[in-house]
């Protein structure tokens, strides 16, 4: 059952909400002690949710968009009274005393909210691997539990795989979080344009690039609750008042410089393809291929390394027994509170802030952005879309991930970064199977084109 059909039963009273809410609840419970997706399961929340959703609907006095949907929430996103540590040992036991505002907006269409979903620090990587220097424990890939998930959003995809009840999970993106997760767990991740769904309430990587979306089975599922969760809201200054463009996808660009990948998956991307129903070429963007990664890198861990800079123990954060200076108590808090990850771009992003190097760096990096997106724009005026394979190859396990270097670490996201440096829309959709894993194929859109990347996602799916 879809979700669609699931919430008109619900809204028929065909399924009572309560009793399905606490069968969901046990099946993710079961899940979790299995593969590790959720950081917290927040079960009194989701039965009172459930109780007050049946009532509403015995009244006959309401309808939700999303109603009786379990919904698990990424842990960098705000549940209010439920622990949200975006993944880390500094934020451990916080408790939001506010719904960050696609939340809300979820539970005012009648959504359940089951739990927070497993992440890296923070955002802070591409596996879920980076898990706070052990404070939390590290999902496990739904085909294979030697391989990673992919991440940061590596707890969301892997629930929305493996759940076998109707449900969604919101993710978080700030340069692939969304899309290499989805394509490494074999599911539908819906990465929307920058500035069309609130931030409010998201527990900040990098303020310029984050954005909320949806991860599910179909993208007919993530469409349903990108409905719900986008447009205006006052509470964030980068939300914009846009409404989605209409737009017939007639011809799509093949990024080539992205298909130098393991023959499988890109046999599998171009099989998708060729039964899109649209013409196609091979299109290059020589100016994001090349410096995405260093753009971005640069970009993000400035802003992380400002937006850190708050968990000190005095205001915000874990806090150890007042001892020192100030100096000496926030270096213990720092050190004792934030992983390897964490740290390392913190040291990176205050290097390229700092006076005499900000503008070789910093300020050169945002040229290149700009540079980035006029490329795109420029693309984008003669085909409706791009497309390449969202990752390079299936996901890697454990023993391979820990071999490699912070660079290579990086290097990871080289096919997905640049549409979030360039708050372009994008959408990942599994494609294929290699060695029992699968592969997934990635739709960048012009900004607010998010319609046009449903419908060749859709196109995908048959």
């Amino acid at each position: 059952m879809n979700i669609k059909q699931h919430i008109e039963k619900i809204n028929k009273q065909e399924i009572n909400a309560v009793e399905f809410t606490y069968k969901a609840l046990d099946e993710a419970k079961k899940i979790n002690g299995e593969y590790h997706y959720l950081n917290v399961v927040s079960e009194e929340l989701a039965i009172e949710q459930a109780k007050q959703l049946q009532k509403s609907l015995s009244k006959k006095n309401f309808k939700g968009k999303l109603a009786g949907l379990p919904i698990s929430v990424k842990d960098s996103i705000c549940v209010r009274g439920v622990e949200s540590a975006a993944g880390s040992k500094i934020l451990k036991g916080y408790k939001p005393l506010f719904n960050a505002t696609a939340v809300q907006r979820c539970i005012d269409e009648g959504a359940i909210i089951i739990g927070k979903t497993s992440q890296d620090e923070f955002g802070f990587g591409s596996f879920s691997t980076n898990n706070s220097d052990g404070a939390f424990k590290i999902p496990l890939n739904p085909f294979d539990k030697e391989r990673v998930t992919g991440g940061s959003s590596g707890g969301a995809a892997g629930l929305a795989q493996k759940a076998d009840f109707p449900h969604v999970s919101l993710g978080e993106s700030t340069g692939g979080s969304i899309a290499c997760p989805s394509s490494f767990c074999g599911v539908v991740g819906l990465c929307p344009t920058y500035g069309l769904v609130s931030r409010f309430g998201l527990i900040d990587y990098g303020n310029s690039l984050d954005k909320i979306g949806p991860i599910g089975k179909s993208v007919g599922d993530c469409e349903a609750v990108l409905e719900v969760i986008s447009g205006y809201d006052e509470k964030d200054s980068t939300s914009m008042k846009q409404e989605l463009k209409k737009g017939k996808v007639e011809k799509v660009g093949l990024i080539k410089s992205f298909f130098n990948v393991d023959k499988e998956v890109k046999e599998a991307v171009m099989k998708t393809v060729d039964r899109l129903g649209v013409d196609y070429e091979e299109v290059e963007l020589p100016i994001m291929a090349k410096y995405c990664i260093p753009a971005y890198y640069v970009l993000a861990t400035a802003e992380a390394s400002t937006n850190l800079a708050k968990y000190c123990g005095m205001r915000y954060g874990s806090h150890l027994p007042l001892e020192g200076n100030f100096d000496e108590y926030f270096t213990a808090v720092r050190s004792e509170g934030f992983g390897a990850e964490a740290k390392r771009r913190i040291l990176l992003g205050t290097f390229v802030r700092m006076a005499g190097y900000r503008e070789a760096y910093y300020l050169k990096a945002a040229k290149v952005r700009t540079k980035i997106i006029a490329e795109y724009k420029e693309t984008f005026k003669k085909f409706d879309a791009l497309v390449n394979p969202t990752m390079p190859m299936i996901a890697p396990k454990f023993e391979e991930v820990s071999s490699l270097t912070p660079l290579q670490n990086f290097m990871m996201d080289v096919s997905i970064c640049g549409p979030n440096l360039a708050g372009l829309p994008h959408l990942s959709v599994p494609c294929g199977f290699s060695k029992k894993m699968p592969i997934g194929i990635l739709f960048v859109g012009d900004h607010f084109h998010e319609k046009s990347l449903i419908e060749l996602g859709r196109r995908a799916e048959q």
